[in-house]
């Protein structure tokens, strides 16, 4: 049965925080916002119904304090608690203690979040969903050397080994013949023992251009599930994602259908509940699952801006209990979006730039939209995230599109701190960005030039 959600504790900072707070404005829900010492000048502590300093500004003792938030929820009277991205988001311990504390828990199970956040149990369920994956070892290696080998050898080489707990790029070694094999193995399980506890690692074959689509699914707790197309996250610089797009180029109708419908097969296999993304690498044609993120993406909004579904507000009604807004039928891709992630870092060296924003001017115009939580004399802690806002636009067509882009970074105007504006200039006037499909070692070699 539906329940109405009258508060909401925000367990996250920065814009994505914002854009919770203002969602739940929407729906006539209060919102709880929770901040480190660092973060007090935050933008939606200021403007939340109630604010709870949790900790210093170290992630470790504020966001990722899982007694100090359950704490704030119970002071506060909280109904639920939205987790966003990072910190806390994908963890399933979080999600469990929430809600055996009696809060809902604005996401999937901690049993759906654990499965999917080992990639070898996770390749096991997709497998079996019918959802296609990188051919590997089906499973953890053992410490049978020649095992190993021969595995390696009918993958076919260059190959790549990767820790079942990894993520954001760590724990993944290439290895392009038999002689750097078991070094690797062992180096990545090393790797993967101290970084996630979890020394577990398996073998997939290594694919040297490939692309990086991911679809976004939502689903509720009446069996229901539906995808709203795909986004490609392909220009990275240290497998993190700088610019997204959606729809992606090439990708046709019966092919956008076909994976999607086997993503949301996928969610009714393992009961999942809430916004979710399948990420796969694609290739040749082909689609090959690589992991799933259990949460609301970064990039939500460039599939927002082309669907027009709001995805925290989907969210949220599922977690209510509620059947989802929409059936499949409903979701209609309408014009192209891109999405560029503004840093407070330097365009060449990449260095972090703290400090405190002396002007700010948002850009403006049709089918343009800011998600940021900086304004003038807004202060760039050092401790967390660069990140500093996310400029998304739309147009009909992928060309209007990218000109309204090319418009809108322009007009972005950041002073007292050093962007990476100028980097998203030069991407935007790129030739090879501009005719689509790159690969995702398309921007580090550019930047190697």
């Amino acid at each position: 049965m539906a329940k109405s959600l009258k508060k909401v504790l925000i367990a996250n900072r920065g814009e994505i925080a914002l854009r919770i707070m203002r969602c739940c404005r929407d729906l006539g829900i209060q919102t709880v916002a929770v901040y480190s010492t660092a973060d007090r000048d935050l933008k939606h502590v200021r403007l939340a119904d109630e604010a709870v300093c949790i900790g210093p500004p170290s992630s470790l003792e504020s966001y990722l304090n899982i007694p100090a938030i359950i704490a704030a929820a119970e002071i506060t009277g909280a109904d639920a608690i939205h987790p966003g991205y990072g910190f806390l988001a994908e963890n399933a311990d979080f999600a469990e203690r929430v809600e055996s504390s009696g809060f809902v828990f604005i996401g999937p199970t901690a049993d759906t979040i654990r499965i999917m956040g080992d990639k070898v149990s996770a390749i096991k369920e997709m497998r079996a969903a019918g959802v296609p994956c990188v051919p590997g070892s089906d499973g953890p290696l053992g410490d049978d050397s020649a095992e190993n080998r021969r595995l390696a050898e009918e993958i076919g080489y260059p190959i790549i080994i990767k820790a079942s707990g990894g993520g954001g790029g760590r724990g993944m070694r290439v290895v392009h013949n038999s002689e750097e094999l078991e070094t690797s193995i062992a180096m990545t399980r090393n790797e993967a023992s101290v970084a996630f506890n979890n020394p577990v690692v398996y073998m997939e074959k290594f694919l040297t251009t490939p692309r990086h689509i991911e679809f976004q699914v939502i689903a509720d707790t009446h069996g229901n599930a539906i995808h709203l197309a795909e986004r490609d996250c392909s220009l990275q610089r240290r497998h993190q994602k700088v610019v997204e797009e959606a729809p992606a180029p090439g990708i046709d109708e019966a092919t956008r259908q076909d994976m999607g419908k086997r993503c949301t097969d996928a969610c009714k296999r393992i009961g999942y509940r809430g916004a979710g993304t399948f990420e796969f690498l694609y290739e040749n044609g082909g689609f090959y699952f690589i992991e799933m993120n259990t949460r609301v993406q970064v990039e939500h909004p460039v599939t927002e801006m082309i669907t027009g579904v709001d995805i925290i507000k989907q969210q949220i009604l599922v977690a209510e209990g509620r059947e989802l807004s929409y059936k499949q039928e409903d979701i209609v891709v309408n014009g192209h979006a891109f999405e560029c992630r503004i840093n407070a870092e330097d365009p060449e060296t990449f260095m972090p730039s703290p400090g405190t924003i002396t002007q700010y001017h948002a850009p403006g115009g049709l089918g343009v939209r800011m998600d940021t939580h900086i304004y003038n004399g807004y202060k760039v802690p050092p401790n967390y995230d660069s990140m500093i806002a996310k400029l998304i636009v739309k147009g009909m067509t992928r060309e209007t599109a990218m000109s309204r882009m090319r418009g809108a970074l322009s007009e972005v105007f950041i002073d007292g701190i050093v962007t990476n504006i100028p980097l998203h200039i030069d991407i935007f006037t790129d030739e090879g960005f501009l005719k689509g499909s790159v690969d995702i070692h398309y921007l580090e070699h550019k930047l190697e030039l």
